[in-house]
């Protein structure tokens, strides 16, 4: 993320940082008090400072992605667990799974010609950077000479982006809430595929979102219909009277890259 040009006369902070550095080595300057406030980690990281901290991570991903243009997004949820190839899976279920991972990353592919079409400004291609589904997402925008996004998040177990991810655009973040913001916050359509705990919570906020009507309707759709109608029995909260008949409307099943990229065009 470059600065913008000052129009102003005073001096710029990331000249007194490294004018701090050159201070005399006395014990006024090694207090932490003496810290400027905004390059001092101690200070930052406070629990005081926790709405800073939000602020900044809804920022800094926000500015980057203005500068680089990038007006809308294709969002891609889906498991990290999903293998690349069927001789990768840990059961013989999740070895199934692995065609989601080719038709993610056939979708994604489709999907990034038709960004490249608008400069990479439109239906940019968003994950969550790791691996699985999301790999396979950034990887099919990489086939298509395109770029695309990656937000991160770090967890108490080993977590790292996948190579795919566009680096000027790969984001990490501390809170899920941020995180959750920005992969909605330009979202054009929703693309769900089989996953799990993370799968499941970004896929039902989105539709709380939009069934509540604080978030416009977009395309919904649900990779693999057998998969979802296994785990969610959509029926029996409809009968139930927990959500309303029209509630199932809000969302598509498809199985393909084709039948996908269709009922995007085609959503009333």
């Amino acid at each position: 993320m470059k600065d913008e040009p000052r129009a102003h006369p005073f001096r710029d902070s990331v000249e007194d940082v490294k004018a701090a550095h050159k201070a005399p080595d006395t014990p006024q300057t090694r207090a932490p008090a003496y810290r400027l406030a905004f390059a001092d980690p101690d200070f930052m990281t406070r629990e005081d400072l926790r709405p800073v901290r939000l602020q900044l991570e809804l920022l800094k991903p926000q500015l980057v992605m203005d500068e680089r243009g990038i007006e809308s997004t294709i969002v891609l949820f889906g498991g990290a667990r999903i293998p690349a190839r069927p001789e990768d899976g840990r059961t013989p279920a999740l070895s199934a799974l692995s065609a989601y991972y080719d038709e993610a990353r056939r979708f994604a592919r489709m999907m990034t010609q038709r960004s490249l079409e608008s400069y990479g400004r439109e239906n940019v291609i968003i994950t969550g950077g790791g691996p699985g589904v999301m790999e396979a997402g950034n990887l099919g925008a990489q086939e298509a000479g395109g770029q695309s996004i990656g937000l991160n998040i770090v967890l108490p177990h080993e977590q790292a982006p996948n190579p795919y991810v566009t680096p000027d655009l790969c984001f990490n973040f501390h809170y899920f809430a941020i995180r959750k913001m920005h992969f909605l916050m330009r979202a054009k359509a929703i693309c769900v595929f089989p996953g799990g705990f993370g799968t499941l919570d970004e896929m039902f906020e989105a539709l709380t979102l939009i069934q509540t009507k604080r978030m416009k309707v977009i395309p919904f759709l649900l990779f693999g219909q057998s998969f979802w109608e296994k785990i969610i029995n959509w029926e029996a909260l409809a009968e139930a009277g927990t959500i309303s008949r029209e509630d199932l409307d809000l969302f598509r099943y498809v199985e393909t890259a084709e039948e996908a990229l269709a009922a995007i065009d085609g959503w009333r």
